[in-house]
C-alpha cells in the first residue's frame, strides 16, 4: 500500500504543544536523526527553503510536507516521517489554512529520482479527503496501517 512505502513506523511523531514553524521542522526530523537517515543540520536546510521560498511546503491546507533538493547537506538515507501536531502550526497568516499544517510528511531523498517518486505518492494520498481526516486525528503509529487501507492502490 502507499503510505507503508513511504515510511517505517519509528518515524512517526505526535506532539501535543504549540510550535512554532521552524520547531514543527526540526521536530519533524527527529525520528529520522534518531535512526541516522539525515542529519540535525538537515533541519537548518528546510528552514532556509522556507525563509527562502515561503510556505510552499503547505501543499494542501492542513498538511505539510517539508523537503529540500535531493541529496541536500544532512539527508544520508532515503526516508520520511510522519509528525502529526495537536495545534496548527503556522508558516504565514494565523487566519491563513492555505498556510498552515498539523500534519506533516517530511522527506529526505539522495537522488533525484526518488524525491520525485515519494513526492508523487504523497500527492497520491493526499488526495484522498477520507484520508488526511483522519492523518489529522491520528495517535499511534499503528493507525498509520488501517489509514493505508483507505489507500490502497491508487
Amino acid at each position: 500500500m502507499l503510505l507503508s512505502q513511504l515510511y517505517e513506523l519509528k518515524h512517526f511523531n505526535l506532539v501535543d504543544g504549540p510550535l512554532e514553524w521552524r520547531d514543527a521542522l526540526r521536530e519533524g526530523i527527529k525520528p529520522l536523526v534518531a535512526d541516522g537517515s539525515v542529519e540535525s543540520e538537515y533541519a537548518d536546510c528546510l528552514i532556509k527553503n522556507v525563509e527562502e521560498h515561503g510556505p510552499y511546503i503547505v501543499l494542501i491546507p492542513g498538511v505539510a510536507m517539508p523537503h529540500a533538493v535531493a541529496g541536500a547537506v544532512g539527508t544520508n538515507k532515503e526516508a520520511i516521517s510522519f509528525m502529526r501536531v495537536k495545534e496548527p502550526v503556522h508558516f504565514g497568516a494565523e487566519d491563513d489554512p492555505d498556510t498552515t499544517a498539523t500534519v506533516f510528511f517530511t522527506l529526505s531523498d539522495v537522488d533525484a529520482e526518488s524525491h520525485l517518486v515519494n513526492m508523487q505518492r504523497l500527492a497520491a494520498v493526499m488526495s484522498n479527503e477520507e484520508v488526511i481526516d483522519r492523518l489529522s486525528k491520528i495517535e499511534s503509529p499503528e493507525e498509520l496501517l488501517e489509514i493505508d487501507k483507505l489507500v490502497g492502490d491508487e
